[in-house]
């Protein structure tokens, strides 16, 4: 994971000296909106207007903040309105690359082969780290935003002329308890899981550790009781955001990032959960195995200096989940 300094490229890996152990995530810097007329975002942001054909997302198979975006542009049916390129799995001196492997779909708007020649087309002297997802606009030739937490956001509500609208990721009547999931998700679960895996000192490791499995033992119990995190008829952003990680959980981050206390297929309800969500109309076909599998174990050469890929553990994600007996609320 490299980083960018004043345009020129650096391979340079998080400095975890600094933070006493502790991994620490970068802030994304592309924080632009897309609205149905381009009139201003959240905040005032500047917004792009949306067009069928104007915005293009680059995104990785192996990374869950790409994921949900994946997730999101699926169940909205914005597959023929937002086109899409997919970097090749392994992660190295270049940082994310374009390739021909099975999965992979090179850069057909730039032509850029490396994934931080698209950051200098929209900023020449950029600094930072450069990360997946990124949602570009053809039009302006720049990078509307690289937040995934955003970029879901901006395709549930965004391109409202376009999407099955019948899809609402953001309820407002339950959007507040939404956001207050999300928060505590991301920073003991999403990201969690990382400050874990990434983690060099032995203090730092289990000041992310126990706060993780504290937090899925609430959505244990949460999720015994209802069927989805929110109290709605269908999942909502809480749902897939939290699904990305638990989708990888079992195959990397259980063994890859010492996430070992318990397996996802230990946790009965959240197991069943993870199950219905990967059978969702057209959810299964964003997730790759051979990417997320490949990313971790080849691309992380301090945690697996071997590259050696293991070949379990066996996943029946298509067994019955059992989850229409659940009330759809607690």
């Amino acid at each position: 994971m490299g980083l960018l300094v004043d345009g020129k490229w650096q391979d340079k890996w998080y400095d975890t000296k600094s933070t006493g152990g502790s991994f620490e995530r970068s802030t994304t810097t592309f924080r632009d909106w897309i609205t149905p007329d381009g009139a201003p975002g959240p905040e005032g942001r500047k917004a792009h207007p949306a067009e069928v054909g104007r915005y293009h997302l680059y995104v990785s198979l192996a990374c869950p903040w790409a994921h949900r975006t994946l997730i999101a542009r699926k169940l909205k049916r914005l597959e023929d309105v937002v086109s899409l390129s997919v970097v090749d799995y392994h992660m190295g001196e270049e940082g994310w690359v374009f390739s021909e492997r099975p999965g992979a779909i090179p850069d057909a708007v730039l032509g850029k082969r490396r994934l931080y020649e698209v950051y200098l087309t929209a900023e020449p002297t950029y600094t930072g780290r450069v990360t997946v997802p990124v949602l570009w606009d053809k039009r302006e030739g720049t990078i509307v935003n690289n937040e995934s937490a955003e970029i879901i956001r901006i395709l549930d509500t965004g391109f409202s002329d376009f999407a099955d609208n019948s899809v609402d990721l953001t309820p407002s009547e339950h959007l507040a308890e939404i956001e207050a999931i999300n928060r505590r998700v991301y920073d003991t679960v999403n990201n969690g899981v990382y400050k874990c895996g990434f983690a060099t000192t032995q203090e730092a490791y289990e000041k992310a550790f126990h706060p993780l499995f504290e937090t899925l033992d609430i959505l244990e119990e949460r999720l015994s009781g209802q069927r989805y995190l929110v109290g709605s008829q269908a999942p909502t952003e809480a749902d897939w955001r939290l699904f990305t990680t638990l989708i990888r959980f079992d195959a990397v981050y259980h063994g890859h990032f010492k996430c070992n206390l318990r397996r996802i297929a230990d946790y009965a309800a959240i197991d069943a959960y993870m199950r219905e969500l990967y059978q969702s109309p057209g959810v299964a076909e964003t997730v790759n195995f051979e990417h997320i599998k490949g990313h971790y174990y080849t691309s992380h050469k301090t945690i697996n200096p071997t590259g050696i890929v293991p070949l379990g553990p066996t996943l029946d994600l298509d067994r019955p989940h059992g989850r229409v007996a659940v009330p759809a609320t607690g």
